[in-house]
């Protein structure tokens, strides 16, 4: 065990409450969410930013000493990669997104460049036994996810954001959604529920104005699966709903065809009986027929509305609305048309303190 002064603590590591100065040891366990320290090795232009404890993005450089935590990723427009099943200090491992997530690098995504290499330094220890200086490994979290959790949503109306895959505006519908329905008179709690750590979303959502938020990183998961996302969901859905909110928004990080566990959610029938509305964020209007298809087939939901950068203009929304069918409303252009159009889906299911009827 020696001590250790670090620079920056990734957001990944928040439920830890770590300091600057840190125990480390060179007795590794290779799990998701063990908290690590590394030595930043290389320099980069671009995705060159880590996500602090804060919220705030701070810039990377070579010789930063980082704590990060040990997860998989596997990315469409991001890097990819896989938890090490051994790992010592001197061991030269890869920064695989901007919340702090280390493993080893598989695939690189040209837009993003090669990964920030970072040398192994130890493994975070925590001291959980009062007066004895006897250390554990630190991991993510802030509470122990239950595999058999149950769902009660109280009679909360919810709303789910999926999307045809990521970067299609997912997290801007969603803030636009949330602050309309504040403007409305509406108390919202909101969460996300797939995808690798990173706080930037909940955060958006808070300035949004939503009253709770939670991520799935709270329960010790690192990198969202199909074996944990269903958990997760009823997990977060039910703990939000105690504090009696009018409406719970939740985001479905990543697509409704990839790894982080969305198809698994909404193919769970408990899951989807508690969906007052889903919304399909899609990036065109092919991504928009092929997302309505497979909710309406594979998933039986039919969304509410479709949104994203395929309804950024009239001609997306007329294909939308002629084509497939659905409403489609631009959330940033037309939130407050968005809004409502919501709003109007789940009137029925509110039991609100003070629903404001103005435009």
């Amino acid at each position: 065990m020696k001590s250790v002064v670090v620079d920056k603590i990734a957001s990944v590591t928040q439920g830890c409450s770590l300091g600057r100065e840190l125990r480390i040891s060179a007795d590794i366990p290779c799990a998701e969410g063990v908290v690590v320290v590394v030595e930043v090795l290389t320099s980069k232009n671009t995705y060159n930013m880590l996500e602090l404890t804060s919220g705030r993005m701070a810039k990377v450089a070579k010789g930063d000493i980082v704590v990060g935590a040990l997860g998989h990723r596997n990315a469409l427009f991001g890097y990819s990669g896989h938890i090490p099943t051994e790992l010592k200090v001197g061991d030269v491992i890869q920064m695989l997104n901007i919340g702090g997530v280390l493993g080893i690098c598989d695939s690189v995504n040209p837009d993003k460049g090669k990964p920030f290499d970072c040398r192994v330094l130890g493994v975070v220890l925590q001291f959980p036994f009062l007066g004895e200086r006897i250390g554990v490994p630190a991991r993510v979290g802030v509470q122990a996810l239950d595999p058999n959790a149950p769902l009660d949503t109280r009679g909360v109306p919810v709303i789910a954001l999926a999307g045809s895959c990521m970067e299609a505006g997912k997290t801007a519908a969603a803030c636009a959604l949330i602050a309309r329905l504040r403007h409305r008179g509406l108390q919202v709690h909101a969460f996300k529920a797939t995808g690798v750590s990173l706080r930037r979303d909940i955060l958006a959502m808070e300035d949004a104005g939503a009253r709770r938020t939670a991520i799935f990183t709270d329960f010790g998961v690192v990198t969202t699966t199909d074996a944990v996302g269903p958990a997760l969901t009823r997990s977060m859905l039910t703990d939000l709903c105690k504090g009696e909110p009018d409406v719970v928004v939740f985001e479905l990080g990543d697509g409704l065809l990839g790894t982080y566990g969305v198809e698994a959610i909404l193919s769970a029938p408990d899951i989807a009986a508690q969906l007052t509305a889903v919304v399909l964020s899609a990036n065109d209007p092919v991504a928009a027929w092929g997302g309505v298809k497979l909710l309406r087939e594979r998933f039986g939901i039919e969304p509410a509305v479709v949104t994203g950068p395929a309804t950024d203009n009239q001609v997306g929304v007329d294909i939308v609305e002629r084509r497939i069918g659905v409403r489609a409303i631009n959330a940033l252009g037309n939130s407050a048309a968005f809004g409502d159009h919501l709003l109007d889906v789940v009137a029925p299911h509110l039991s609100t303190r003070g629903l404001e009827r103005s435009p």
